[in-house]
């Protein structure tokens, strides 16, 4: 079936965004190419190996192309992978910002458009041919010479073809516009450069995790910071290739450069692009394309798409699903202050027509996620999920493998829990409730105190941070999709923050943090200040008094968890013995 694939395709592009003009694919614009390589890549790096090793083929989680991403365990070394990068201008070889092997296009611009116009054509495409065949493994020498002896390699109509001999050199594949504005291959085995360590440090500090010879908040942080700057760019913590892809992205990004960047780890089975677009105007833009199996639950999902023809094995319920995210700031006020990236939309393409629908939920469907939490905590569930980022749990068949799963799953998903609906976490407090609480359940916790614990601590967290989203919309006056007045912001989150206090017995210092930056945020806010605060009680009408009154109340509770928060530092500094 790969061989058919996008057979049927029109020049009907996906995005809206995208002008095709009158041929299939638009080879001289960055959307153009970058929708080209999508159907070809799609085709040789997913759907051939999927077809030739159908029954071994590892498809992807849907969870896994969720933000935050999955440290990969494996690499499949039989399934390709590659990294490249495309520029939407000539290329200056000398001024370039990274290494590679040059190819040069013989199609020169001039009066006549024939190849005989070229007087050197024939020693262009030789040159060609031995820098590629250079980098090639020499085994493959006779079959790529035999094939693409007399061929013009760098011709983008000759790329489909080539790209299983380009699987088989190790760095990074070049394309860049030719004298006429066309995209061609123009070099191979490139490196592209990662200043890790600057780049690191230079963020961390612009957003306030590190400061300039602090090595404690450096240790302290710098985890945190090397996860949010890689999600950014739409990875986990992994491989090198990766790795310096997105740093190479961020680079050309800040240079102004029209890009993309484009990797295939032989671990994630995803094809990440990030390039750059008018509207991305703080970071290059992610999307991944990758092989997903449907969830059986998704029954009506899976009856539209085989109606529709979308599926590429239906007895599997496979389809290419294309993941398009939103970058996010860092935002030291948010509870979810880690989140870098969000889904903003999916479209599953189709395998013959190449058409696009977006209307499909198949990683972000709710009433799924607690189907599959139930199954999770009753045992039903196998599948595989990284219990602390070494660790690979593949069911859920004893209570400490369900404990670590679920430790696992609440990690991964509590960004979403922590924001979805009342009605969405109300269902997850009932399932959690019913197997952590379960009386049949306290002698194998009891055997587990520490795993059970770990889970706890998690589902604490995420119980004190759904209050601190609340507080978070209370502090712009939004209480539950409404606007309010300053009066009920105060009550509301008054009683908000008095049921915290009681809470914080599990204490998490980033929250208590959080907390105490919103009330100050609150307190601050000029407009309260210049009339209830500052002015004469006895200007004041009893609206304007009851504002007060719940000011100061707010000012209370803050102290409150200043001292609370002070207790506990000097508690685990061992300077007192016990919580004061």
């Amino acid at each position: 079936m790969w061989q058919e694939a996008f057979s049927k395709y029109t020049g009907e592009a996906c995005d809206t965004d995208t002008v095709t003009p009158q041929d299939v694919y638009d080879m001289r614009s960055l959307d153009g190419l970058r929708l080209h390589l999508d159907h070809v890549h799609i085709k040789n790096c997913l759907l051939r190996p999927y077809f030739e090793n159908r029954n071994q083929y590892p498809l992807v989680d849907d969870r896994e192309l969720l933000p935050s991403f999955e440290v990969d365990l494996y690499e499949y070394k039989k399934l390709p992978g590659f990294s490249m990068v495309a520029l939407e201008r000539p290329l200056n070889f000398f001024q370039e910002i990274f290494q590679f092997d040059i190819l040069h296009s013989p199609r020169l611009l001039d009066d006549s458009t024939t190849e005989d116009a070229c007087p050197l054509f024939e020693s262009i495409l030789k040159a060609n041919i031995e820098t590629f065949e250079s980098r090639l493994p020499k085994r493959s020498h006779k079959e790529f010479l035999n094939e693409f002896g007399n061929t013009d390699i760098s011709a983008i109509e000759n790329y489909d073809r080539i790209l299983p001999h380009l699987l088989e050199i190790e760095r990074a594949q070049v394309m860049a516009q030719d004298n006429t504005g066309k995209f061609y291959l123009a070099g191979v085995f490139g490196s592209f450069p990662s200043d890790l360590d600057n780049e690191l440090k230079r963020f961390g500090i612009r957003i306030g995790k590190f400061k300039p010879g602090d090595n404690l908040l450096y240790e302290y942080n710098r985890l945190f910071v090397y996860t949010f700057l890689m999600e950014l760019h739409g990875f986990p913590i992994v491989s090198e290739r990766r790795t310096s892809s997105a740093l190479f992205a961020r680079r050309l990004h800040r240079m102004g450069e029209k890009f993309m960047v484009r990797v295939l780890g032989q671990s994630d089975r995803t094809i990440t692009s990030l390039f750059s677009h008018p509207k991305a105007k703080h970071y290059p833009r992610v999307e991944k394309i990758a092989l997903v199996q449907v969830s059986k639950d998704n029954k009506e999902t899976i009856a539209e798409l085989k109606k529709g023809g979308f599926f590429v094995d239906e007895k599997k319920s496979v389809v290419i699903l294309k993941v398009k995210y939103r970058q996010h700031k860092f935002n030291p006020e948010n509870v979810r202050e880690d989140r870098a990236l969000s889904v903003y939309e999916q479209q599953v393409i189709h395998p013959l027509t190449g058409e696009c629908a977006s209307h499909f939920n198949v990683i972000k469907d709710a009433s799924s996620m607690t189907i599959l939490l139930n199954d999770i905590v009753r045992g039903e569930y196998t599948g595989n999920i990284v219990y602390k980022r070494n660790e690979l749990i593949q069911d859920t068949e004893t209570h400490e493998r369900r404990l670590k799963f679920l430790f696992a799953w609440l990690s991964k998903h509590q960004r979403r829990i922590i924001g979805y609906s009342d009605e969405f976490y109300s269902g997850v407090v009932k399932v959690l409730d019913s197997y952590l609480l379960a009386p049949d359940n306290y002698e194998p916790f009891n055997e587990l105190t520490d795993l059970y614990q770990e889970v706890w601590s998690k589902y604490s967290f995420i119980q004190q941070a759904r209050k601190l989203k609340v507080l978070e919309d209370l502090k712009e006056r939004k209480y539950r999709g409404k606007r309010i007045g300053y009066l009920e912001m105060l009550q509301t989150m008054h009683e908000i923050m008095n049921e915290l206090k009681f809470e914080i017995v599990n204490y998490f210092d980033k929250l208590v943090e959080t907390a105490l930056k919103i009330g100050d945020r609150v307190l601050n806010d000029s407009y309260l200040i210049r009339n209830y605060i500052s002015c004469p009680e006895d200007e004041l009408t009893p609206y304007g008094l009851k504002i007060r009154k719940y000011y100061g109340r707010i000012v209370m509770v803050l102290d409150e968890f200043r001292s609370i928060r002070k207790s506990r530092s000097l508690y685990e500094d061992g300077s007192v013995s016990g919580l004061v």
